[in-house]
């Protein structure tokens, strides 16, 4: 019965889109009908993420593990709260995560997710989400080192992005130096060790973002998930292995 309602609820929604492109514009209805194509955007409907950026995440940590029950990840950009959700299962910070047995395992560490972003974003149960934040704003690091056990995360996670302009150029180092003020994030919050995940888009600031990351971290990957569309300048830097700098007297 359950499956057939969400059979029936997938299938209005997406009637509801092709009724929908008949009044938008050339470009709006071709994004309208990439939507209803999209296997990531029916899965996530399928599996109640908010949107299809969850799987970029689940494949980044399927591979590489940077998520591990008992974290505390800051998730910055959180709207609407994909990559929170996906933090919440992996860092088991509602205690719902299972184990080998499909079951709920008490045993499992409780982590914790704070999601951060100047939008606001539905409440989520096993995160603490910042609304109307600024993630370069002191006070949200303040606030960061109140909300985390200990004053330290093991993760920072960020598919922030600006809005658009439409000059390429622009946006890229727009992106690039919202992505710097993470490092300068990383080094009040992260802990000796930790990761820095963060979406950057192509270009030619990209190496010396790569390089500012190099400099604090042991290992800098650069990544192209499958669910990051292929005619996207869509790419993340996963950084590790965190090495926090001494203040310089």
């Amino acid at each position: 019965m359950w499956c057939f309602s969400l059979q029936r609820r997938c299938l209005h929604s997406s009637l509801c889109l092709m009724k929908k492109t008949k009044s938008k514009t050339p470009a709006e209805q071709r994004w309208m009908q990439r939507q209803l194509k999209d296997p990531y955007v029916k899965a996530s409907h399928q599996q109640h993420f908010r949107c299809r950026s969850a799987f970029k995440l689940l494949e980044i940590d399927d591979k590489f593990r940077i998520l591990k029950p008992g974290y505390s990840v800051v998730d910055c950009g959180a709207a609407p709260g994909a990559w929170s959700q996906v933090a919440v299962q992996r860092v088991n910070s509602a205690g719902t995560a299972a184990s080998a047995c499909d079951a709920s395992d008490p045993d499992l560490p409780r982590g914790t997710v704070i999601g951060i972003d100047l939008l606001n974003i539905p409440p989520l149960d096993g995160a603490h989400f910042l609304p109307s934040h600024d993630v370069t704003d002191p006070a949200t690091h303040a606030k960061l080192l109140e909300l985390l056990p200990h004053s330290r995360a093991h993760v920072v996670l960020s598919d922030m992005a600006p809005n658009a302009s439409g000059f390429r150029d622009m946006d890229h180092e727009k992106l690039i130096l919202m992505c710097l003020s993470l490092i300068d994030l990383a080094g009040k919050i992260l802990q000796p060790g930790g990761s820095l995940l963060c979406k950057y888009w192509d270009g030619i600031l990209a190496h010396e973002l790569q390089d500012k990351l190099s400099a604090v971290f042991g290992s800098v990957r650069t990544l192209k998930p499958n669910a990051s569309r292929k005619d996207s300048a869509e790419r993340y830097f996963l950084a590790g292995m965190y090495r926090k700098q001494e203040k310089r007297l």
